[in-house]
């Protein structure tokens, strides 16, 4: 018999292990890069726009959390509950599964982003990191591609992930 319980336990089990498997990939990737220890981990979440100018951040509507702030290319970006201001609290393996948004050069706000709630913030490894309405902005590692948004509401490394609103809200809502 199909209990719920055991329904549930297996999600959790399975979730956990997409996860663990998502960081072995990550490190494993990272450590075939060469150059400088971490550059990989602060270049990786770079997302310069198709103009040649700066890190763009744009607005886009999902079905499920409707409008979301996303990269040039339609990643979501998200906000980590556990985050002091702007300061990260993201590092070693929780940037594997959970790479930070940064920049090199200032960044830009696109249709839909209010350019006063974009900013950075410096990381205690050098690299800047964009933020949006104090919040320091990360990808979910899984989310490959436009509009995938796996990484929503998840609980992992101590606290919550959500999506941000144009406004610079948190997105509550859970994807079932």
């Amino acid at each position: 018999m199909n209990h719920p319980i055991n329904k549930t336990r297996h999600g959790r089990r399975l979730s956990f292990l997409l996860a663990v498997v998502a960081i072995v990939v990550a490190v494993a990737i990272a450590g075939c890069g060469g150059g400088r220890a971490g550059s990989a981990a602060r270049s990786s979440g770079t997302s310069a726009s198709p103009t040649g100018g700066g890190t763009l951040l744009r607005v886009t509507t999902d079905p499920k959390l409707g409008k979301i702030i996303v990269d040039a290319n339609g990643r979501t970006l998200y906000d980590f509950v556990i985050d002091k201001g702007t300061l990260s609290k993201c590092y070693g393996a929780c940037t594997s599964l959970w790479p930070p948004l940064t920049t090199r050069v200032r960044p830009v706000a696109g249709s839909g982003v209010s350019s006063g709630l974009i900013g950075t913030t410096k990381r205690h490894d050098g690299a800047t990191e964009v933020t949006y309405a104090g919040h320091p902005l990360y990808y979910y590692a899984p989310d490959r591609t436009r509009g995938q948004i796996t990484g929503q509401a998840l609980d992992q490394f101590g606290a919550p992930w959500y999506a941000l609103a144009p406004d610079g809200h948190e997105i509550h809502t859970p994807i079932s």
